[in-house]
């Protein structure tokens, strides 16, 4: 296995790609993006679309190459065209945000359709959220349900937020206070701060304080200044002495 420094001593080309195993490959296009760049256009170059999507994102955010969202978007195409949903879900963000290009919600809609049809769990997730907002489509909570539940099942920790919100609220499905709380538990258990909180104040509300408390911190930690300042303040404000023992410290959190 190559070492960073004979990485980036060596000029890549497709022949020394072509000689790579799977997993040299994986490391060099997942590596340190300084070292990974120019090998990460020349597979893109060379038709592999885990590199085009690859040198898209670091187009897209300025990683390793200077930032240029238009050429982003161009590489996202490349990838789409030949199947890739990952690359199909990016095309939806770019076309929703306007990244590279002009906002252009019925195109955003469009390839989130298929990148989600595609079975790929981001892609549902924002197909989602267009039926829940009735963004580029008719409003149609059911139909949002029934995405973020297909995200969720593949364990997409903010989809799997979202399941446990509709099934509190309603929304597209019937109200189910277990399984919001499983949801929540799942999605906090993934990572997900919101559902950290959520998660933390559903145990809260059951009595089971010490449990809650836990969770409020892992929100705080790892969650928005602006939640951190939030929950602080609604634990400060509990008559509950473990609670405002947590909102104590997270005031001292460095935001």
């Amino acid at each position: 296995m190559w070492s960073r420094k004979q990485r980036t001593a060596e000029a890549p080309d497709a022949a020394k790609l072509a000689r790579m195993s799977s997993h040299e490959l994986q490391q060099l296009l997942t590596g340190a993006p300084d070292v990974a760049a120019r090998w990460v256009r020349v597979a893109a170059e060379g038709g592999l679309t885990e590199a085009q999507v690859r040198l898209g994102r670091m187009l897209l955010e300025g990683t390793g190459v200077p930032k240029d969202p238009a050429a982003a978007i161009r590489w996202f195409k490349v990838a789409a065209r030949a199947h890739d949903a990952d690359a199909m879900n990016m095309l939806g963000r770019c076309y929703e945000n306007g990244w590279g290009t002009d906002v252009d919600i019925v195109q955003a809609r469009d390839w989130y359709a298929k990148s989600a049809a595609a079975g790929n769990d981001w892609g549902q997730y924002n197909y989602g959220h267009l039926f829940l907002d009735g963004n580029g489509v008719e409003r149609d909570p059911v139909a949002a349900f029934g995405w973020y539940l297909k995200a969720a099942r593949q364990g997409h920790a903010r989809a799997q937020n979202l399941v446990a919100r509709c099934c509190e609220e309603g929304w597209g499905t019937a109200k189910d206070s277990a399984a919001a709380f499983d949801w929540y538990r799942r999605s906090a258990e993934g990572g997900y701060f919101r559902a950290s909180y959520n998660y933390a104040t559903a145990l809260a509300q059951r009595g089971e304080i010490d449990a809650a408390a836990h969770w409020f911190w892992r929100a705080a930690e790892e969650g928005t200044p602006e939640l951190r300042q939030a929950i602080a303040t609604s634990l400060l404000g509990s008559r509950i002495p473990v609670l405002v023992a947590v909102g104590e410290r997270i005031l001292t959190l460095a935001d």
